[in-house]
This record gives C-alpha cells, sequence and structure tokens, in this order.
C-alpha cells in the first residue's frame, strides 16, 4: 500500500478496528488519495498487512460497499465506485458521520436477495416454466372486450376461486363478492384506511409485530396503542384497559410476527366480544398460515366473526412470489357498499392479466401441489439451517420451537440489534427481534428467514458467516 493510503490503526480507542478502516478509506476517498475507478487493496493482503483477521477487513469493505464507496467486481476486485466522479464527497464539517449503518427495512426491495431475508418464499422453487404457460395461453386468447377497463375489485372468477378456496381451508364462509383483489396487505390496509379510518382514531397493534402494518397506520392518520404479547398471543385485556373504545385491533392470530405463536381461543372470543362491545374493527393479517409443520393450518379468526366485525387479510407474497403483488380483503356483507365506491375511487393497481393467471393457477390445481411441495420442501431446509447453526454455535444459540411459518428465532447473548447491525453490513439479513418492538424487550435473539438455503454446504456456510458476525 503506498504511504500517502497507510492506515494507522489504533487499537486503544473505542471506536472499533472495521470502523477505522472504513473512516480513514472514506478520508482517502474524500481527499481524491483513491479515486473513482481505482483498485483498492484485496482483502487477504490488506488483513496481513495490517495485522488483523481477515473478517474484520471484510467488514469494513461490505459497509463501504453498501454505502456506495465501493464496487464489488469479482475476480477483478474491488474499486472505488466509478459513480463517485464528478461528486463532491468531501464530508460536511456540520454533520459527523454515521456510528453505524442504517438497518434495511424488513422487506429489501430489488432483485437482490440477501442471506436470511425475511419475507421470500424459496424462489428457485417457483414453477417459472408452467406460471409462463399459463401467462402465455391467456394472452394468446384475450378478447377485444377484455382490454377494456377492468372491474376494481378484482378479476370475477379469481374472486369465486379464493371464496371457496378459504372456505375450505380457512372456514370462513363468503360470498365472492365479499372478496376484493388488493396489492398485496399494504394495498389492502390502505383500502381498510381510505374506507374507514378517520385521523386520531386508537388502533391496537401487537407489540412486538409486524412494523409495515402500524407505519401504514400512523401515515394514515391513526393512533397507535401498542398491546403485548405472550405465549396466548396479544393481551386483550391489556388493550381494552389502554384504550377501550380504540377502532381498530391489527392481529396476526394464526402464526402471530414474530413470535410465532397463535392466539388462543379466549383470546379469539375475547377480541370478538370487545370488537362487538365497542364497534370496532380487527384486521385479520393471515399472511403466512398455509405453512404449519406439525399439524394442519388453524382456522382463520374470521371463521368464527358472527357479528361482521373481522376484516380478513391474505396475501400470495409468501406462498407464490412478492413481485406478483397480489393479495386479498375479505369484508363483511354490510360494509360492501362503502368498499366498493372505495374500490372505484382508489382502482387497486392490479393487472387482470396477472389475476387471470393466478385463477387458472388455482382452478387447474397448480397451486394445493405447489403448497403440498414447499411444505415438505420448507420443514427440510428449516431443519438443515437449525442443525448446521447449533452445529457450529453450540450453547451460544438456542431456538424457539415454533409450530411453523418461513423463519426461524435463535435466541442469543449480547446486543441482538448490534449484532443485526454487523450483519447487515456483512451481507447478511438477520434482523433483531427486539428492533419489532415498540414498548416490549425481548430476550435477544435474532430472526433469519430459511426458505432459500438450498443446501447442506450453503446451510453451513451461512452458519459460519453468522458465528464470525457474533464473534466480532
Amino acid at each position: 500500500m503506498s504511504e500517502p493510503l497507510a492506515l494507522r490503526l489504533d487499537p486503544s480507542l473505542a471506536q472499533p478496528i472495521y470502523r477505522q478502516i472504513y473512516e480513514r478509506f472514506k478520508e482517502a476517498i474524500a481527499r481524491g488519495t483513491l479515486r473513482p475507478g481505482e483498485r483498492v487493496p484485496p482483502v487477504r493482503g490488506l488483513a496481513g498487512e495490517l495485522g488483523v483477521a481477515r473478517g474484520t477487513v471484510e467488514l469494513a469493505y461490505q459497509l463501504l460497499t453498501s454505502e456506495g464507496y465501493l464496487l464489488a467486481r469479482g475476480p477483478a476486485g474491488t474499486v472505488v465506485s466509478p459513480q463517485l466522479s464528478g461528486r463532491d464527497t468531501t464530508p460536511s464539517p456540520h454533520k459527523a458521520p454515521p456510528t453505524a449503518p442504517a438497518l434495511p427495512g424488513l422487506i429489501a426491495h430489488g432483485p437482490g436477495i440477501r442471506p436470511f431475508q425475511l419475507g421470500l418464499p424459496a424462489l428457485d422453487a417457483f414453477p417459472r416454466a408452467l406460471w409462463s404457460r399459463l401467462a402465455g395461453r391467456r394472452l394468446r386468447h384475450t378478447l377485444p372486450g377484455e382490454l377494456a377497463y377492468p372491474d376494481p375489485c378484482g378479476f370475477g372468477p379469481l374472486r369465486e376461486a379464493l371464496a371457496g378456496y378459504l372456505s375450505v381451508s380457512r372456514g370462513i364462509a363468503c360470498e365472492p363478492a365479499q372478496v376484493l383483489i388488493c396489492a398485496g396487505y399494504q394495498g389492502a390496509l390502505d383500502l381498510i384506511t381510505r374506507t374507514l379510518l378517520q385521523p386520531g382514531d386508537a388502533v391496537w397493534h401487537e407489540d412486538p409485530g409486524y412494523p409495515r402494518g402500524r407505519q401504514l397506520m400512523a401515515a394514515a392518520g391513526a393512533t397507535l396503542v401498542p398491546v403485548p404479547v405472550d405465549n396466548d398471543g396479544l393481551c386483550v385485556s391489556e388493550g381494552e384497559r389502554r384504550a377501550p373504545q380504540a377502532r381498530f385491533a391489527l392481529v396476526t392470530p394464526s402464526q402471530q410476527s414474530p413470535t410465532g405463536v397463535a392466539l388462543s381461543l379466549p383470546r379469539r372470543l375475547a377480541l370478538l366480544d370487545w370488537a362487538e362491545r365497542s364497534g370496532a374493527w380487527i384486521v385479520e393479517d393471515d399472511y403466512d398460515s398455509e405453512y404449519r409443520y406439525a399439524s394442519f393450518p388453524l382456522p382463520a379468526l374470521k371463521s368464527l366473526d358472527r357479528q361482521g366485525r373481522v376484516l380478513y387479510t391474505g396475501t400470495f407474497s409468501k406462498v407464490l412470489f412478492p413481485a406478483l403483488r397480489l393479495g386479498y380483503l375479505v369484508v363483511p356483507k354490510d360494509l360492501l357498499p362503502d368498499f366498493v365506491r372505495s374500490q372505484q375511487v382508489f382502482a387497486s393497481g392490479c393487472s387482470e392479466l396477472l389475476q387471470a393467471t393466478l385463477c387458472d393457477f388455482f382452478v387447474e390445481g397448480h397451486f394445493s401441489r405447489h403448497l403440498k411441495r414447499t411444505r415438505t420442501l420448507y420443514a427440510e431446509r428449516r431443519q438443515m439451517l437449525r442443525s448446521a447453526l447449533e452445529q457450529r454455535l453450540g450453547e451460544a444459540m438456542h431456538f424457539d420451537d415454533l409450530p411453523g411459518g418461513l423463519h426461524l428465532i435463535g435466541r442469543i447473548g449480547g446486543d441482538d440489534r448490534a449484532i443485526a447491525q454487523r450483519a447487515h453490513a456483512a451481507g447478511l439479513g438477520l434482523q433483531a427481534l427486539n428492533s419489532w418492538c415498540v414498548e416490549a424487550r425481548r430476550e435477544p435473539a435474532l430472526v433469519m428467514s430459511f426458505t432459500n438455503v438450498k443446501s447442506a454446504p450453503e446451510a453451513a456456510e451461512l452458519a459460519k458467516r453468522v458465528a464470525e458476525v457474533m464473534e466480532m
């Protein structure tokens, strides 16, 4: 390494060594000592020159890459990003550099897939050739009349197919007219808030719970009320104590997100009773109830709803693929005119071609076969990853025995948020359980998906990377 780029590291500083390397490279790029397109030293060589572990240099490089300062070019090495050319990269004298990289959102948008990334099914297992054939057939047989504006409530035959599916699989008795097609869970929540929510309405949400749901409600003007979760699910009595006249309750009763517990029958009945007494609405997010490995899927909360207080939402993001952007909302009959008016004003934006293709996927039996295959596949991949982590980490990580779902929860010692930060910098999609909390504080744990871990060697390599992150 040339003298102008020499990195002088001080182990006595509170700042970690990887952070010192990161800061020195940023300074060199800002000064112009390292220019856009210029190659930086290889990880192994720099680690040997500095007398530090290879993983320390890798972490610094990964952080610089994630922030756009460096660009990895495979065998050609790593270079200063050419996109910095012509830009002023000098740090602002009024603004201190961040002390840690920001965690990614729970949903990582774009084509890149991080190991352990939550919210993704096994993308390699989706029958793409079959789907292409079904979509192509729909395109070839499109009639002129089908090129007009579609029904904003959704493709009629798909709504019929979903009503039949929900009746058999989830115990929900509904007519096709009650099933509205939406752009995923976000689209369903958007439709609910536009139709029913008034600014300032109190909304119960699970704590810990899915952050995107509460973010959407807050953006629509709701007043959020965190309600704790225990081994029986949402603590309904605590919700009544905190906000007895709340307008909504956001719940994941079949598999609580992220803890995986099911809302017990007494709690389900108590929640329904509260909603009836207070005139509130329950938004049931049934996001991945299809995947239980020790038993059949539990009946939906909506199946117990006799007073029409539950708004049931489902999505195909977890069972098929997220880019489909199709979900559905089942509304009570009394509310149907209001929701239809909202759909007509704020169109769902769901492609009718994709809806028709999905309909064919359903009625021709491909959906049920895909579901059966992936249940078996996920049970295998879940055990494969868990075994690899247990073998590598031993007593350093203990797993919750979740009955289903698409993720594992590994209990650890130390600060789960800090470990998740390091994992992010290292290119891993691990999430801290406590990042899902508002008021609640949980035993430190890492939340990780297993769906795209394809082999035992890959699982072993990922376990090694997790161990390295935890040991930093």
